[in-house]
């Protein structure tokens, strides 16, 4: 009875796996060509948007008309960089973009017959230095209006209001930009002078832009792959039997694809190491000059 009972035991053994033979033969090969693994996407990267500073403190008119008033750009820039001397800075270099767009101001407000930062139009040092190709980190305006016996007396009056005097003694400008006009200003022969102080962009070295184009192209490649890996991997996720040439075959097609994947994701993850690296070190050196 006993060997009869195993007998049975055996044939109903026998017939379950004869009954599941596909179902057994699918996990096997579900195990034997496991799918690789797909690497997580590469990782964010950024520049950081630059505050450019803007100081512009308000007009200063000249408290005195003097008779022989005379101005020169020339005059202006030397009694400017001799108020920087005496406080241990260094002198501003002349930038013929930031004259361009100090002449540009003065005779604007010439022509417009107003005496302000912002032209009627809306116009401002920032619309005006981006008009001469200027880039800047921080830029800084101080403007006058009135008959200055000369270009020390001028740069004096600036000096004893506390927003010009800022501008003068800034230690983050570079460069400077002078435009002096005598003309008519609301019926009266009068002098306008603009000073425009810039830190120029290129004072921080900036990131590779091919370098940060190549890793743009890069991830809208690992985009492609990604939708190619999920597609083949709904079709093998369906196939049945589970073996065979044309399952081997689209399990190879997606093995080769995954590591094309792989390697691609580890050469982007390389170059965006190394441009945020060069961010970083932009980003210290408008950071240091905040």
């Amino acid at each position: 009875m006993r060997k009869f009972t195993l007998i049975l035991i055996f044939i109903i053994f026998l017939g379950g796996i004869l009954f599941f033979r596909d179902d057994l033969l699918n996990f096997y090969f579900e195990l034997s060509l496991r799918l690789p693994q797909i690497e997580k996407g590469t990782t964010d990267f950024s520049i950081k948007e630059i505050e450019r500073k803007i100081l512009t403190p308000p007009p200063l008119r000249a408290p005195e008309e003097a008779p022989e008033a005379f101005l020169t750009r020339e005059g202006v820039i030397q009694w400017t960089n001799i108020q920087r001397a005496e406080y241990g800075l260094p002198p501003l270099k002349e930038s013929a973009k930031l004259d361009s767009s100090a002449e540009i101001k003065v005779e604007d407000m010439l022509e417009n017959q107003y005496f302000a930062h912002s032209s009627p139009s809306g116009v401002g040092v920032k619309e005006l230095t981006e008009r001469v190709s200027y880039e800047f980190i921080a830029i800084g305006e101080n403007l006058a209006l009135g008959n200055f016996q000369n270009d020390e007396t001028l740069v004096q009056g600036w000096m004893d209001s506390p927003g010009h005097r800022e501008n003068i003694l800034n230690t983050q400008y570079q460069e400077i930009g002078v435009a002096v006009i005598k003309g008519i200003f609301k019926g009266e022969t009068t002098w306008l002078a603009v000073q425009h102080f810039g830190l120029p962009l290129s004072a921080c070295s900036q990131p590779d832009e091919t370098l940060k184009t190549e890793i743009e192209k890069n991830q809208n490649q690992i985009e492609e792959f990604q939708q190619t890996l999920e597609a083949l991997q709904a079709e093998i996720q369906i196939m049945r039997p589970k073996r065979g040439p044309a399952y081997n075959q689209k399990i190879e097609q997606y093995n080769a694809i995954v590591s094309q994947y792989n390697n691609l994701v580890d050469e982007t993850k390389v170059l965006i190491s190394q441009y945020n690296a060069q961010v970083k070190l932009f980003n210290d050196c408008v950071t240091g000059v905040e």
